[in-house]
Order: C-alpha cells, then sequence, then structure tokens
C-alpha cells in the first residue's frame, strides 16, 4: 500500500515538503487554511543565504536587549502586554546566547543551510520559474569599519564555516550600487548569496508542480490531529481526513494545533513587516541590509521591497502602524525620491525558536507525526534541505 500522508501548511516549507515526498511516491495531501504561500512566505525578503548560521541570540544579546525593547523604533519591539506571556520564550532565547551555545546552533544550522543555492536553482528550474533565482550576493552596509567591528563575531561565525566574505570600502560600494547614501562607507558582500525575486509566485510554482505530480491540494482549517488505528485523523471545519502519517509545517500557528496533543513547543512569532513600493526595483541591483538599522532591501518583481525588524506581540494582535512607518522613514532616507510615492504595507508572523534553530524531525512520544517548524527568518533558505531531510525519513530509498 502506497503511504499517505498529510502534510499541514502550504507555505515554502511545507510546499517543498509535499513535493519531495509525492516525487518519492507518496500518496499527499497538502493542506492549508488560505491560498498557498500567502502568510508569512510571501512577504519575505526573499533571501536565499546558507551563510546565515548566527542564532539571534549573540553573546551580548543581555546587555542590549533591555534599551532595544523600551525603544519604540528600535529594531526589536515587544508589545507591552505581551511580556507576560513572552517571558519564557524571552528567557530561553537569553539563555542561548551563551557562547558555547551559540558555536553548537550554529553548526546546527550550517548542517540544514549548506547547499541551499544549488538546491534552490535546481528546484526553480523544475517548477519553471529560473528567472525567479538571481544570484548577486547580499551587500551588508555600515557606516564605517568601526560600526562593522561590532558584527565580528557573525562574520567571525560565517567565516569559520567555510562562507567567502568580500570587504569593501565606499569605492567598493559604489562600484557595485552607485545610488546608495554616502554615510555608508564600510561593507561586506556575500557574493554567494541569492534573492528570490517573488516568494509567493515562487511558493505557487511549487505547489502546481506538486499537483501535476499527483499530489492533492486541500484548502481548509485544521483543527485537531489525533492518532487513530494505524495512522492519524486530520480533524478540520467538521471534516476528517485519514492518513498513515501527518508532518506539521503550520508555522507559528504549530504550538497551538500541537498542543491539542500535548507538545509544548517553545515558539514564538517574531512579527516582521515590509513596505514596498510598485516600480521602484531598479533602484537597487541586489540584496542590500543597512546592517546599522537592521532592515532588508530588495528588488522584487513587483517593486522594492524594504523590511525587517522584530516586534513581539502574538498570533492576535493588529499590525502596529508604528512598525511600517520607521520602514517608511528608512526607505525615503536612503531613497529621497521614494517620498510621495503610497508603499504597500505587509505584516507576517515569522516561527521562531529561542535557539534559533528549527525542529526538523519526528516528534518524541507520538509515532508518524513529523515537525518542520521554527525556521524563523530563513523559512526560504532551509525550506528545500528541511524537505529532503524529511523525505530522507519518511520515504527512505
Amino acid at each position: 500500500m502506497t503511504k499517505k500522508v498529510a502534510v499541514i501548511g502550504a507555505g515554502i516549507v511545507g510546499a517543498c515538503i509535499a513535493l519531495a515526498l509525492v516525487k518519492r511516491g507518496a500518496r499527499v495531501v497538502l493542506i492549508d487554511r488560505d491560498e498557498p504561500g500567502r502568510a508569512c512566505s510571501y512577504g519575505n525578503l526573499g533571501a536565499i543565504s546558507e551563510s546565515s548560521i548566527a542564532p539571534l541570540a549573540m553573546p551580548g544579546i543581555v546587555s542590549t536587549l533591555p534599551s532595544m525593547l523600551t525603544d519604540r523604533d528600535s529594531p526589536l519591539a515587544l508589545a507591552p502586554g505581551y511580556l507576560p506571556r513572552a517571558l519564557p520564550w524571552l528567557w530561553q532565547f537569553l539563555a542561548s546566547a551563551k557562547p558555547q551555545a551559540v558555536h553548537a546552533n550554529a553548526d546546527r544550522l550550517h548542517d540544514l543551510y549548506q547547499g541551499s543555492y544549488a538546491a534552490h536553482a535546481a528546484l526553480a528550474q523544475e517548477v519553471g520559474v529560473p528567472h525567479l533565482l538571481q544570484q548577486k550576493g547580499h551587500l551588508f552596509l555600515y557606516p564605517d569599519d568601526g560600526a562593522r567591528a561590532k558584527d565580528k563575531a557573525t562574520w567571525a561565525l560565517r567565516s569559520s564555516h567555510g562562507q567567502r566574505l568580500d570587504y569593501l570600502d565606499r569605492a567598493g560600494i559604489e562600484a557595485l550600487e552607485s545610488g546608495l547614501p554616502a554615510r555608508y562607507r564600510s561593507a561586506v558582500l556575500i557574493p554567494d548569496h541569492a534573492t528570490i525575486l517573488d516568494p509567493l509566485r515562487y511558493v505557487q510554482a511549487v505547489v502546481r508542480t506538486f499537483v501535476a505530480r499527483g499530489g492533492e491540494l486541500l484548502r481548509a482549517d485544521v483543527r485537531t490531529v489525533k492518532p487513530a488505528a494505524g495512522g492519524w485523523t486530520v480533524t478540520s471545519d467538521g471534516e476528517s481526513l485519514q492518513c498513515d502519517e501527518i508532518v506539521v509545517a503550520a508555522g507559528a500557528w504549530a504550538p497551538r494545533l500541537l498542543g491539542t496533543l500535548g507538545i509544548k513547543l517553545r515558539l514564538e512569532s517574531q512579527r516582521g513587516y515590509h513596505v514596498q513600493y510598485p516600480g521602484q526595483s531598479s533602484l537597487i541591483s541586489r540584496t542590500v541590509v543597512l546592517a546599522d538599522k537592521k532592515v532588508f532591501m530588495a528588488p522584487m518583481v513587483d517593486g522594492l521591497r524594504i523590511g525587517g525588524t522584530v516586534e513581539i506581540a502574538g498570533l492576535d494582535a493588529p499590525p502596529t502602524a508604528r512598525r511600517t512607518a520607521v520602514l517608511e522613514r528608512l526607505a525615503v532616507e536612503v531613497f529621497p525620491r521614494l517620498a510621495g510615492i503610497k508603499p504597500q504595507h505587509w505584516m507576517g508572523h515569522r516561527p521562531c525558536m529561542p535557539d534559533s534553530v528549527p525542529v526538523v524531525g519526528p516528534a518524541s512520544g507520538h509515532a508518524g507525526l513529523w515537525l518542520a517548524v521554527g525556521h524563523g527568518h530563513l523559512g526560504l533558505t532551509g525550506s528545500v534541505n528541511t524537505a529532503r531531510r524529511l523525505a530522507d525519513a519518511l520515504m527512505p530509498g
């Protein structure tokens, strides 16, 4: 009998897993309450950055976190009323910043992310959208060498794992991107990094290929998953689906679903925002990072996308207008010609583990239940390798 697998969550991670499994011969149903790719995958900055192995909690975060949390315009914001719920996650976040833990977690991230560009190049070709993948590197900007030195631990981690880093002065910056502000005089180029120029269309192309290979796409709001005789029952919108195994790739909503099984997953939504200026993608030719502001800028098919920052406020609170206002202000500071152009706004939920390491593998004590959650800011980067890892485990050989 062919194994039947339900994959819950049709973002880039779930879509890649579903395609990988159906190619191995499984009968796969991919389930999401929304259109594929419309949640977190829609609004990211398209980064394929396999050297992004430095956890968010690095040594020194203990001294800077309080001031960042109290500055309403800082790259990290915490809704005051959400603090009691966020404290357990924040405590583990700070604990993971110890040097020994950082290096161990960096090794784990390297194991998952290495080879990501080649994996995505092959996938983009397979699903018919190679034009959406651009490899021109990522350019990280600093006001001066002193500002860059503050991130030396991060750059050292990347370098120690074999990543090529090109250090540039102002002339080097201008040779790549002539329109950037003069105040940025020091930079690091990671030439091997790449950008997906439309993450939503990329996910949709993966799902189309999944369906063409015999996969089933089901739009439903999954409420519970329960063990059943010889397999699992997925209940959604009053209907039930029987399957042999389940993969939960539900992003920031995974803890709610897994909680019905008594599984406590210490995962928090790091709410991300972007503003996008239609028709302005030509202002830069590659992904550019304002490293001092923790803000990414990327040329998308439909415009210039500027995003980043982190807000911890849970799944239910409405978007915070101040977060997009900060991004708009920075956008105009970098490119004055954007003044007067009304951007599109977006907010989404990045599923983040305290140590930045995704949970990929079997759920302990629950045979037939698999997890692929917690990819944080790097779900796009890690999606294909995550899919391969799970496919090898579920459908070996």
